[in-house]
C-alpha cells in the first residue's frame, strides 16, 4: 500500500455508492446517492475478531487500526502481512508470533457509537503509563483546518449519511477518511499511520463526531494529543482527555469553539474578528453529523 500524501477522498470511487429511486414530499420521482454498507471480517492470525460495517473502502487500514487500536497489535508485534480477499470481504493480519485473544473478545462491551462500536472491557488499561506529545495548536492553523476541511471533496457532501476523520498536522491535512462509523474512521487513519510508520509527534486529530470517550481513548492510544471536532462532547469524554492531558477541542462553528482540556496548549494567534461566522449550510451539515 504506496501513500501519498495528502490521502483524500474520492466520492467517485465505484462501490462507494449506489443510485437510488424513490420519491420527494410532493411525490415526484427523484434518484439519490446513497452509500453502500458491506460487511468486513477481520482476522489476525487464524483467529475472527469481528465483523464491522463499512463503506469498503481501504480494508487493510481498517482492519490495521482496528486491531492497534483494541490492543491486538502491539508495538512489539511484527506484522508479516496483511492480505485482503474482495470476493469474501476479509482481511487477514499476520504476525511472526501466534496470538490468542479468546478471554478479551469475551469481555467485549457496545459503546455510544454509531454504526455500533465496539471498545473491549480491558481498554483503560492501555492508557496506564501512556505520554502524550506536548503538540501546541495555534487558532489560526485550528481556523484554517476548519475551513478546508469543511470544502474538501468528501463521499459526504456526494450522499451524507457518513463521518469524516482527518489527520493533520499544523495548517496541512494529510489524511482524511470517511465510514458509516466514526470509530471506522479514525481506525483507517491508525491503520495509514502504523502501516506507513507516521510519527503522532505534532499531529492533530479531527473528527465530524461527538467526542465520546471511545474517541478520546483512540486518539491518546495512537499517541495523538490534540483531539478537535463540529460536534459536542460526553462527560466521560472530557474526565478521560483532563486525566491523559489530551487538548479536547469541540462545538467547533464559524468563530467560535469551546476547550474543555489542555487549553495550556492553545497559542491563541487568530484574529477571531477577521473569522467569519458560519453559514446555515454549514450549521444544517454540523446537525446532520452529530445525529
Amino acid at each position: 500500500m504506496d501513500l501519498h500524501l495528502p490521502l483524500l477522498p474520492n466520492p467517485n470511487a465505484p462501490r462507494l455508492t449506489r443510485n437510488v429511486t424513490g420519491r420527494d414530499h410532493t411525490g415526484a420521482d427523484v434518484a439519490i446517492s446513497v452509500v453502500e454498507e458491506r460487511p468486513l471480517t477481520i482476522f489476525l492470525n487464524s483467529q475472527e475478531i469481528v465483523t464491522a460495517m463499512t463503506i469498503g473502502d481501504y480494508p487493510e487500514y481498517l482492519a490495521l487500526g482496528f486491531l492497534r487500536n483494541q490492543r491486538m497489535l502491539r508495538a512489539e508485534d511484527t506484522i508479516i502481512g496483511v492480505d485482503y480477499d474482495d470476493d469474501i470481504d476479509t482481511v487477514v493480519v499476520r504476525t511472526a508470533t501466534q496470538t490468542n485473544y479468546e478471554e478479551k473478545l469475551r469481555k467485549k462491551t457496545r459503546t455510544s457509537g454509531c454504526a455500533v462500536g465496539t471498545v473491549f472491557g480491558d481498554m483503560m488499561d492501555g492508557l496506564e503509563g501512556v505520554v502524550l506529545p506536548d503538540t501546541k495548536l495555534r487558532t489560526s492553523d485550528l481556523y484554517a483546518l476548519a475551513k478546508q476541511i469543511n470544502t474538501l471533496p468528501s463521499l459526504y457532501l456526494a450522499a451524507g449519511a457518513i463521518h469524516g476523520t482527518v489527520l493533520c498536522e499544523d495548517d496541512r491535512v494529510l489524511v482524511y477518511m470517511e465510514d458509516v462509523g466514526r470509530h471506522n474512521a479514525v481506525d483507517k487513519i491508525s491503520g495509514v499511520m502504523l502501516h506507513h510508520g507516521i510519527s503522532a509527534e505534532g499531529k492533530i486529530l479531527y473528527t465530524t463526531g461527538r467526542l465520546t470517550s471511545e474517541m478520546v481513548i483512540k486518539t491518546a492510544m495512537m499517541g495523538i494529543s490534540v483531539l478537535a471536532s463540529r460536534s459536542g462532547f460526553t462527560a466521560w469524554g472530557v474526565e478521560i482527555a483532563r486525566d491523559l492531558g489530551l487538548t479536547l477541542i469541540g462545538r467547533m462553528r464559524g468563530q467560535r469553539f469551546v476547550c474543555l482540556s489542555g487549553e495550556e496548549r492553545l497559542i491563541r494567534d487568530a484574529d477571531v474578528s477577521a473569522i467569519p461566522e458560519e453559514d446555515r449550510r454549514h450549521r444544517r451539515k454540523s446537525a446532520e453529523s452529530d445525529a
